[in-house]
């Protein structure tokens, strides 16, 4: 992964940034350290129009039926001066309680795309469960496939073709992981230790991987 404030490239069982001491009590600092309840689809700038939020929410769940392990959150709003895009959306995802979301999928298996349209700024963060199957230059290439429709404010055909790339990118990767798992379990980070980068699972087993039947029970 790469530190969300220096953008240097960490290991994901660092304490803290070795660049420049960055950790998720300096994310809190910004942000508050109190839990956020929202829901996964939350659009808080008001950019969606009318009819757009279904077709949006479709688009995520046809991702979260075909890889039951997985969840899509989107939100939307004004991060204003303070912050960056990539802290902030480092900052949500290890902070939500999303409400409509299983309580057996942990935050450690979300994707959360995070548009600022007054800043002009969108990124996508995934927690740990993923890191054997997302790369940043994925989420890059996601980010690219919205990039036109976003310059014409076209929020929801972005998010939705978006969403279509990822989708197509987890299958995949999915396709990948059957055929050589053990190239996959070896991209697994070791369990997390106490005031990590990034709060993961307990568990020493490794994470089923995409598309495959979920065995070990995990615990937000």
């Amino acid at each position: 992964m790469k530190c969300p404030r220096c953008v240097q490239r960490i290991h994901r069982a660092a304490a803290s940034c070795p660049h420049c001491g960055f950790t998720l009590v300096d994310a809190d600092g910004y942000f508050g350290a109190e839990e956020v309840r929202i829901r996964s689809l939350t659009d808080c700038a008001g950019i969606l129009r009318r009819g757009d939020r279904p077709r949006v929410e479709a688009a995520m769940e046809k991702i979260a039926r075909r890889f039951p392990q997985v969840f899509v959150a989107i939100y939307t709003g004004s991060l204003g001066e303070v912050s960056n895009i990539r802290q902030f959306g480092f900052w949500l995802l290890n902070r939500s309680a999303f409400e409509d979301v299983p309580v057996e999928k942990p935050n450690e298996a979300g994707i959360l795309i995070t548009i600022d349209p007054e800043s002009k700024a969108a990124g996508i963060v995934f927690g740990y469960l993923l890191d054997p199957f997302l790369e940043e230059s994925d989420t890059f290439d996601c980010l690219s496939r919205a990039h036109a429709y976003w310059l014409e404010e076209r929020y929801a055909d972005g998010l939705i073709r978006l969403l279509a790339h990822l989708d197509g990118i987890l299958a995949k990767r999915s396709r990948q992981a059957r055929r050589d798992p053990e190239h996959f379990e070896r991209k697994v980070v070791p369990p997390a230790q106490m005031g990590d980068l990034v709060r993961r699972i307990r568990s020493g087993h490794r994470p089923p991987a995409i598309g495959e039947e979920k065995k070990t029970e995990v615990s937000r």
